[in-house]
């Protein structure tokens, strides 16, 4: 089992440390775990086998950058790694006789939903490169993409209020789609539907026969967004 799909508490004191210092001996990091040195090492070298921590040449042990990335996530209170909310985009594409581009989901959760195409974006991705994308691997379309808006779906279970998923989607409208649309994907079936059409169907996530008469109007407010590439030096990260 690898180290961020199990944290040991060892595991948890060695990135706590390190999240709070450029670096720390071998005896800093064992006292922190209140471990035996026997026991400690093996968590120790777990982390440095998984590229979580390194050792330079003065004997100091430090965060890699994927450990840099992975403690960050840390509550440093309850000491857990934080879940997050899923990034992805919804892409809402209409085409000049009024039909949208809809999906029914074949596969779990909300197997048989109807919905918008929707995707993850990918660690690097621009939002409209993670739209063009997934439109073209889902649907064998390409359009001209432009932001929408931000919609943070919450979904939670009817009977006990657990939240069951935590999605926060960047809106991206298509138009002048162009391209032969694939009837079915692996996971789902495409289709082009009216709002008529869309609103009959049994399962579909609700807020979007919502969305269905708004999005893509003029009188839409348009939420500002920017992406913008930074750079660091090796030792600032």
């Amino acid at each position: 089992m690898s180290v961020d799909k199990q944290l040991h508490p060892a595991h948890v004191a060695i990135l706590q440390v390190l999240l709070f210092s450029p670096k720390a001996r071998f005896g800093e990091l064992q006292k922190a775990s209140e471990l035996s040195s026997d026991h400690f090492n093996f968590y120790l070298k777990q982390l440095l086998d998984e590229t979580f921590v390194s050792k330079n040449d003065d004997g100091a042990y430090l965060l890699t950058f994927k450990g840099k990335e992975f403690a960050n996530r840390f509550d440093t209170d309850a000491r857990t790694v934080e879940r997050q909310p899923k990034v992805a985009v919804c892409l809402m594409v209409r085409r000049k006789d009024g039909k949208q581009l809809v999906q029914q989901r074949l596969k779990q959760p909300f197997y048989g939903y109807w919905g918008r195409p929707t995707g993850k974006i990918r660690w690097g991705e621009t939002i409209l490169e993670a739209a063009a994308r997934e439109l073209a691997e889902e649907t064998g379309l390409e359009a001209d993409l432009q932001f929408d808006s931000i919609y943070h779906k919450m979904d939670y279970n009817q009977q006990t209020n657990d939240m069951l998923e935590d999605k926060i989607f960047f809106v991206v409208a298509g138009t002048n789609p162009r391209g032969e649309l694939l009837e079915t994907f692996e996971g789902g079936r495409n289709a082009w539907m009216t709002q008529e059409e869309y609103a009959v169907q049994e399962l579909s996530f609700e807020n979007t026969k919502d969305q269905f008469k708004t999005r893509l109007s003029k009188n839409v407010h348009r939420v500002p967004i920017i992406e913008a590439r930074h750079t660091y030096a090796p030792e600032v990260y």
